[in-house]
């Protein structure tokens, strides 16, 4: 239930028609009035019927009603001391020094950086790499501070706002940046990431951060845009920004040799696992193959599973995320695998992909192939170059996955519609789209881990510029590094080890 119309008096100012779901602890609700006066929810005094309103207090004891008038006690000033100086903005620098600015950015190809406010490596590790993909930014700076839809939660709409800004403010600062909002709203939709031991905040898992996070912005990021199937179709659909651009369609089968069963599944995931076992020593191994351990119902015992699976459906992204962490039982803690595992600089999935997807990857594939030979002086394969007047003419296999691509004129009514009802998933393609994805990949960020304790050690994020420069994100500390250096985070020991990989899938225009 949302309460309007209450007011709230600070000071001298009063705030009218603020909002309150009761579905969402008071927390939230002085989240909200931080917002909008800068007082951190720490130090509000909020006047309610019985005393002050606890953040953790039942709506429905406290007796808040529809057009109530409230009354908030606190300061503005910070509890954690920011940096003696705030972020500064280029147009807000003298002429000389945007100058300077602007030659260092051009030189170096790097943006600004995220201050550690304390043990929050995992996050800004997990702010750099998602900031440096555009199409996401795009999105999020698309969104507005009031739009939020009737099924998104407040939370879910307050750190969608909060991740804009950050984003915003990275694109824009010449220095560090410490964005206190979004972490204090990060704790507020996902509590897990507020434990603290001795009154300081714990390290956390950065996979489970971009976990939530994309799962967070999944349910904000939507819009409704039109799609065409073919010649003939169209309708409108409610997109998912975080699903076009990360989705992995998956088809499973998982089986155990010891009682014989066998099932099979079909998901749509943002990331991929690589396995890590003695028999893995590459990306590639590790991704063909899962071995799990979960009950029996047949033989009423815990056993162990295989799965195996194929891709049905490709992203624009590509995040892969490496095991390196498990529960060890013995020990009853998180333990830490330091096996070496290589990656390589370019990905080529196409041995991972399901015989109809193969199919549909033919012409785009014969297209790169024809494009990267023309780079070396090569002559094009006569079968897939186009019509004179540059189109591609795609055959009855050929399609795309998540891509665009029309069908011959002379293709008959009959057979679009059986492919229409075989493979409708994959032939839904955007209207404006006029490229292709192939099955080739450049990895663009890794995200590593560094120290042998899952519950400590320090994470950085590893980013591929604009320019083809990488940069080495350790918190305030931006370093340029060379690409030679980038596939030696593949761990073995004390150094830096790829915990996440993502990369982004090379186009053709169809």
């Amino acid at each position: 239930m949302v309460l309007s119309g209450v007011s709230v008096k600070w000071q001298k100012e009063v705030f009218k028609s603020v909002e309150i779901d009761t579905s969402q602890p008071p927390y939230v609700f002085k989240c909200q009035l931080y917002d909008l006066t800068g007082v951190p929810p720490e130090r509000q005094k909020i006047m309610v019927k019985g005393g002050l309103l606890k953040g953790d207090a039942d709506w429905s004891t406290v007796g808040v009603k529809q057009g109530q008038k409230l009354m908030m006690i606190g300061t503005a000033d910070e509890i954690v001391k920011a940096p003696e100086k705030g972020p500064v903005f280029v147009e807000d620098l003298p002429e000389e020094e945007q100058l300077i600015s602007l030659l260092i950015s051009v030189l170096s190809g790097s943006q600004c950086w995220l201050f550690n406010l304390g043990n929050t490596c995992y996050m800004n590790s997990t702010v750099q790499c998602l900031h440096s993909v555009p199409e996401l930014k795009s999105a999020l700076f698309k969104y507005s501070h009031s739009g939020r839809s009737n099924d998104l939660d407040q939370t879910s709409h307050m750190l969608t706002v909060a991740t804009r800004d950050l984003f915003n403010e990275l694109d824009k600062s010449v220095k560090p940046v410490a964005r206190m909002q979004f972490w204090m709203v990060l704790r507020i939709k996902h509590p897990q990431f507020s434990q603290s031991h001795n009154g300081v905040f714990m390290q956390q898992d950065t996979e489970e951060c971009w976990t939530q996070l994309l799962s967070t912005l999944s349910q904000s990021l939507r819009s409704p845009e039109k799609y065409y199937y073919y010649l003939f179709f169209s309708l409108q659909s409610n997109v998912d920004t975080v699903k076009d651009l990360f989705g992995i369609e998956l088809a499973s089968r998982i089986h155990c040799q010891e009682s014989g069963e066998e099932s099979f599944e079909t998901e749509s995931i943002y990331s991929l696992k690589c396995h890590i076992s003695q028999e893995v020593n590459h990306l590639h191994e590790g991704l063909k193959h899962a071995k799990l351990e979960k009950a029996s119902p047949a033989l009423g015992h815990s056993a162990i599973y295989f799965k195996e699976s194929q891709i049905n459906g490709l992203p624009r992204y590509w995040t892969i995320q490496f095991v390196h962490f498990f529960w060890k039982r013995e020990s009853n803690e998180k333990a830490k695998i330091l096996r070496k595992v290589d990656y390589p600089l370019e990905l080529d999935v196409y041995d991972l992909c399901s015989d109809e997807l193969r199919k549909r990857l033919e012409g785009p594939r014969q297209l790169l192939k024809d494009d990267e030979g023309k780079k070396l002086g090569l002559k094009a394969n006569e079968k897939s170059s186009g019509s004179k007047d540059g189109d591609v003419k795609m055959t009855d296999a050929e399609g795309s996955s998540n891509a665009g691509g029309e069908s011959s004129a002379t293709t008959s009514q009959e057979k679009i519609v059986d492919r229409l009802t075989s493979h409708f998933v994959f032939l839904a393609v955007p209207s404006d789209k006029e490229t292709s994805l192939t099955e080739i990949y450049d990895l663009v960020a890794v995200l590593t881990h560094k120290g042998r304790s899952a519950d400590s050690g320090h994470y950085v994020a590893w980013v591929k510029q604009e320019n083809g420069k990488w940069i080495e994100f350790d918190d305030e500390n931006p370093i340029p590094q060379q690409e030679e250096d980038i596939v030696k985070l593949s761990g073995g020991g004390d150094w830096h080890m790829a915990y996440i990989c993502v990369y982004k899938a090379r186009t053709v225009s169809m």
